[in-house]
């Protein structure tokens, strides 16, 4: 039987929990979290629960990667349910896999418990989908920053062909030379670009543009919170959209 759970938080709306994660959460004898992770979904937790924010609040450094998954083993080992309380979907960069090799090593029984992903929140902040035939037949989610929170190695120019829907986590501050690579890659500088920042949270803020414009409006909008950018035609305007699809009927 499991008894350490890796629970995906959503993207900040303690109402998008599922059902599972909040039966998890209010059952956890500990309860590790991040700092995306909003604090009215920790509060869920009982008045006798350890709770310990892994995350970085107020300068002070995050625990590593290593450091967490130690205190998983250490805290599974001891009987207690624990919670590992993420952001979004702990399988969508939430580094899930470290966490699960340290306890499948350690022979520690767990469970996966999925979240709302940034992606699908913010489709559903734009009341835009992020497929739709004929325009966007596929999704592809990237990494915004990879080493050192430089540019990440991506295949820019197969990106740039797929032809699909892009969606970029954690972009936020390497939007402009992301933006870059994509125009240099044959992008073209007029495509749909939206950012949201915050999103699902009450300081949500929706930034629209294109690739070529879109890098500006987020370092004027000064973002503080997260920024999750997504890339592609289907993010025109609805009346945009709508010449578009009416042009691809013709042609075909």
């Amino acid at each position: 039987m499991a008894r350490v759970f890796l629970v995906g938080a959503g993207p900040g709306d303690p109402e998008l929990l599922t059902v599972k994660a909040v039966r998890a959460i209010a059952a956890a004898d500990v309860l590790l979290y991040d700092s995306l992770v909003d604090l009215r979904v920790v509060a869920m937790a009982r008045a006798d629960a350890r709770l310990i924010d892994v995350g970085k609040r107020c300068g002070r450094h995050s625990a590593s990667q290593a450091e967490i998954c130690r205190m998983l083993v250490a805290q599974g080992r001891t009987g207690a349910l624990v919670v590992r309380l993420k952001g979004g979907d702990p399988m969508v960069f939430g580094r899930a896999t470290e966490e699960m090799d340290a306890l499948r090593a350690a022979g520690i029984g767990f469970e996966v418990i999925p979240g709302v992903t940034a992606a699908t929140a913010a489709a559903a902040a734009l009341r835009c989908s992020l497929t739709r035939r004929g325009v966007a037949r596929s999704l592809h989610f990237l990494a915004g920053h990879g080493a050192e929170s430089g540019l990440p190695a991506h295949d820019w120019v197969s990106l740039t062909k797929s032809g699909g829907t892009l969606v970029v986590y954690m972009g936020g501050q390497t939007l402009p030379g992301l933006a870059a690579h994509f125009i240099e890659a044959g992008m073209a500088p007029g495509m749909p670009a939206v950012a949201v920042e915050s999103v699902s949270l009450e300081g949500q803020r929706i930034m629209r543009g294109t690739i070529g414009s879109l890098p500006g409006l987020v370092v004027g909008a000064r973002a503080a919170g997260p920024v999750i950018v997504l890339i592609g035609e289907a993010l025109a305007e609805p009346e945009a959209l709508d010449s578009l699809l009416l042009q691809i009927e013709t042609e075909v």
